[in-house]
């Protein structure tokens, strides 16, 4: 069942909202581009700070979205979506939220101890592990995310619309 356009304008996502999501793309899209390569860079002590920083105000960021989404914004999937279609979407959501904060808290974590001298052994090592799995998982969800937005802008059900409303495909 093909929503209204009167229907679609009722399930867009606040102004807020869509700062919130995009701004969020960005933030991560950058946290990926300056990534560091070797954990010996953060011997230069201002590369720490940054990574510290970046990781703290990551998380403070995630958290704020989070709150506000989940008390303000109702998802705009059309109410004849199949459960597992929902489940699956809140599923793919939760786990974004989980995965960046995962890779912010055990970046931060391994940022922490490297300033205060563990820098090698098993227990670095693990903390490395967790965060680059953590890294890879985040990216397999954010590629179904991708995903099933492209498929609801095929779908034209007013969910695509409901993020960004000026590239909609039309009626």
């Amino acid at each position: 069942m093909k929503k209204t356009d009167a229907e679609i304008a009722k399930t867009n996502y606040t102004l807020t909202a869509r700062i919130f999501h995009w701004s969020f793309v960005i933030l991560f899209a950058y946290g990926i581009f300056k990534q560091i390569e070797n954990i010996n860079q953060l011997e230069d002590l201002a590369l720490l700070k940054f990574e510290i920083t970046f990781a703290l105000l990551f998380i403070l960021f995630l958290v704020a979205r989070f709150v506000y989404m989940t008390r303000t914004q109702k998802s705009s999937l059309p109410p004849d979506t199949p459960g597992a279609q929902k489940v699956l979407a809140k599923a793919v959501h939760y786990g974004m939220y989980i995965g960046m904060i995962s890779i912010a808290f055990s970046g931060l974590v391994i940022g922490s101890l490297y300033w205060l001298g563990l820098k090698s052994g098993i227990f670095i090592e693990t903390l490395i592990g967790w965060h680059e799995v953590s890294v890879s998982i985040v990216y397999w969800l954010v590629g179904i995310h991708l995903i099933g937005a492209i498929y609801h802008w095929f779908k034209n059900d007013g969910v695509w619309q409901s993020m960004i409303p000026k590239l909609n495909r039309g009626k």
